[in-house]
């Protein structure tokens, strides 16, 4: 049977109206050899925050185009900074980045310059013939965004027969020769048809899967019963280990994103690549750029505006805003001082410094501090409790915005604790059901 959500709260409009950018921000005197040494690898350029579809947990609650979006020239001359700065990849997001009339010229232009092209899109409008325009685009690989079954995935997009039009479009994609890999933002109704789906996505040939949590930001702020609760990556983390052992199988890669996971035992397997063979510390502003429609940059395109947006391309060089601006630095220059609560004290604080920045702050306001953290709760379990998230704040209704909430522990109920800590030290199975997770 299809999981069902409760019906969509109307008591924020559906897809606001974007705020025009911030201008003029202030920038540092000069930039130190620090910020010199930090190069964006990888950029994620929102092209339009229009949108054809009204995911119920869109960070960025993307539907109208923002009202001062940059100009093709003003597109062209970015493109151009990007390349002197070192961005090997760029990523173009929405939105739906194929709404915008003139993506195409952009994307050439990209590829012009060398430089990787990459995309990620809902797929409902991914005809056969717009398959073939994304690859004259020169994309090179393209991700499409699928959370769950079939009835599932329609409710959580908003939009009846979305789950059949990504699925259209991996084929569609596919036909015309292009690389395509699947992302999926794991929510709380959709834990148990996770697995399922992957082997779906599979079979369909993706070549790659990321995996992300839905966090609260925008409208997903909106419904916290979309949000996992913290104690439930003891079963996220054993799920995508089983995952990634059957992809391995199928030379399907796996990239966890990187508010997935932090120091528990899965991380040679899922991690065992990187460069540490482990997760790290948030590489926004030092190995990531955002780029927002509008022209403002922060260090991750994940970030909310407000309070990472370092400085607008139409004011500043691309290479001043990266090196000078403090919103931008902020990663270059952390240290276990900054972080607080559970994990200034934790053992891996000095390696980790509070994980992805984006999750700690759109739950807590303040980055320094993330409750969904696979050894956190490990932790937890040994002491016989667990943690939770209550909302203490709701969100204002604009793109990237977020609520507040508060952490609190509890004692796991007699009756789960067992089963708690077998489905930790085994890694099979569930904990238990999520609608009973949900009213407990």
């Amino acid at each position: 049977m299809t999981a069902e959500l409760p019906p969509r709260p109307r008591s924020l409009p559906i897809a606001p109206k974007a705020l025009p950018a911030r201008r003029n921000l202030p920038l540092a005197g000069e930039s130190r050899a620090l910020d010199q040494v930090w190069k964006p690898t990888v950029a994620v350029w929102e092209l339009t925050l229009q949108c054809d579809l009204a995911c119920r947990h869109c960070g960025s609650r993307a539907g109208r185009a923002r009202p001062d979006e940059l100009t093709t020239d003003e597109c062209l001359d970015l493109i151009t900074q990007m390349a002197d700065l070192g961005v090997k990849e760029v990523t173009v997001i929405g939105g739906e980045a194929y709404l915008r009339p003139d993506w195409t010229v952009l994307g050439q232009a990209i590829r012009a310059r060398g430089i990787e092209l990459t995309m990620t899109t809902g797929g409902r409008g991914m005809t056969p013939e717009r398959a073939q325009e994304v690859r004259d685009a020169g994309v090179q690989s393209i991700s499409v965004s699928v959370d769950a079954l079939g009835g599932l995935h329609d409710q959580l997009r908003g939009v009846q027969g979305s789950w059949e039009a990504a699925f259209n479009a991996i084929r569609n994609l596919r036909a015309v020769g292009l690389p395509v890999s699947a992302n999926t933002q794991i929510a709380r109704p959709a834990l148990l048809e996770i697995e399922p789906l992957t082997e779906l996505l599979m079979d369909a040939g993706i070549h790659s899967w990321q995996v992300s949590m839905t966090v609260p930001m925008g409208r997903a702020a909106d419904e916290p019963e979309l949000i996992l609760e913290p104690f439930q990556v003891l079963e996220v983390m054993p799920m995508i280990a089983r995952v990634k052992r059957r992809m391995n199988a199928r030379r399907v890669r796996l990239w966890p994103g990187n508010d997935i996971g932090y120091f528990g035992p899965y991380e040679t397997l899922l991690r065992g690549t990187m460069p540490r063979g482990h997760m790290s510390s948030c590489g926004a502003g030092r190995l990531t750029l955002g780029i927002e429609a509008d022209g403002s940059l922060k260090g991750c395109p994940s970030l909310p505006t407000k309070d990472y947006v370092g400085g607008n391309i139409r004011d500043n060089t691309l290479r001043d805003v990266w090196e000078r601006s403090q919103a931008l630095r902020f990663t270059r220059d952390r240290t276990v001082n900054d972080l607080w609560g559970y994990c200034r004290g934790c053992y891996y604080a000095d390696e980790c410094r509070g994980g992805c920045s984006w999750t700690a702050h759109v739950v807590f306001g303040r980055i320094g501090n993330n409750p969904f953290c696979h050894h956190r709760a490990l932790e937890h379990l040994r002491q016989g409790q667990r943690e939770r998230l209550r909302q203490v704040q709701p969100p204002e209704g604009t793109p990237f915005d977020h609520g507040v909430f508060e952490a609190y522990l509890e004692p796991w109920p007699e009756d789960e604790l067992q089963r708690a800590r077998e489905v930790a030290q085994s890694g099979e199975g569930f904990l238990l059901h999520t609608e009973r997770a949900r009213n407990t």
